[in-house]
């Protein structure tokens, strides 16, 4: 959710959360959106995530301030492609060879781990994705780096299923795009909103299994026991890829939070439950798949000039002068 979180996000919290997994724990990434009149300068920004222990971020366009700010700073990087420049990427070859030239090699400083051909992309510009995410991928190659990613970032509302074993894609375009990321071994960015789907069906959904607070199981699918609708989602996306035919595809978390205020269950206590629980359970994985999960919560700040509900402008982590919106124990 584009238009859609304090502090320091230590992979030492993540390992004492996890302690009794014996596996590599991947730390969490913030997501930096720019849509606010108060924002801090992007030099200050980058401060702010080194600060914090902040190792990953993901902006939604190129912007060379903040490139220019993230050099040097080891801090890695998932850079969107901006969803109107889908049409002219599929179509032009050269368009992408000038993207990968104008915003990825002007830039040797910056620690790029995947670049995002559209995020929540809907309507006629599906068909655009696919393209558009070979001819970069066919540029990154040409530039010498084909080490950098190329993914896509897709909404929980392109699959469908209950239980989460039940899970397809209900998007046409979904299918061809799971094949394709099996096949340059680039993983599928899923948008993962257990807020959303709990404002959605109030009726259905306990707000204890939306925010990890459910005392015990609340789903159970055969084998696998569900006590929170974060795991259900994520399953959700890897049996609809398994049915696509794209079993091997990981599922990297590109947007996950709550919002403090603004709306239904929006307050700073929902929001400070949710993420830090979050950044806890992670390092885990899901019933169906454990080990960590590579999951960046949105977003870093309050940002003022969101357009949409009320909740949109009041996702953030931190407050425009850097202050935290609530506090998260690490």
């Amino acid at each position: 959710m584009a238009k859609h979180g304090v502090a320091s996000v230590l992979t030492l919290a993540l390992v004492l959360g996890v302690a009794a997994i014996p596996t590599v724990v991947q730390s969490i990434g913030v997501c930096y959106g720019v849509i606010g009149n108060n924002l801090p300068s992007p030099s200050d920004v980058v401060q702010l995530y080194k600060s914090n222990g902040i190792d990953s971020m993901r902006i939604y366009f190129p912007r060379s301030d903040i490139l220019q700010a993230l050099s040097g700073s080891s801090i890695a990087l998932t850079m969107d492609v901006g969803n109107d420049q889908l049409g002219s990427l599929a179509s032009d070859p050269s368009a992408a060879a000038a993207f990968v030239q104008n915003n990825i090699q002007a830039f040797p400083g910056v620690n790029f781990r995947y670049i995002t051909v559209g995020n929540e992309v809907s309507g006629g510009d599906t068909q655009n994705i696919l393209p558009a995410m070979q001819n970069m991928n066919s540029a990154l190659s040409a530039a010498g780096l084909g080490n950098i990613k190329v993914s896509t970032s897709v909404s929980q509302g392109v699959t469908a299923g209950f239980p989460p074993s039940a899970g397809t894609f209900s998007a046409s375009h979904m299918g061809p795009i799971a094949q394709y990321l099996a096949s340059t071994g680039a993983p599928l960015l899923a948008n993962v909103y257990p807020y959303f789907a709990y404002v959605g069906n109030q009726a259905q959904i306990d707000i204890n299994y939306a925010l990890f607070t459910s005392p015990g199981t609340v789903v159970q699918d055969g084998g696998n026991a569900y006590q929170n609708l974060f795991d259900a989602i994520v399953d959700t996306f890897y049996s609809a890829l398994e049915s696509a035919g794209a079993g091997s595809v990981p599922i990297v978390v590109s947007e996950s939070g709550w919002p403090s205020a603004g709306g239904t269950a929006a307050s700073a206590g929902n929001a400070q439950t949710y993420n830090q629980n979050l950044i806890n359970h992670v390092g885990q994985g899901t019933p169906k798949r454990p080990g960590s999960i590579e999951t960046y919560i949105f977003a870093m700040f309050n940002e003022n000039q969101k357009g949409g509900d009320e909740t949109e402008r009041h996702f953030g982590l931190f407050n425009p002068d850097q202050s935290p919106a609530y506090s998260i124990n690490f």
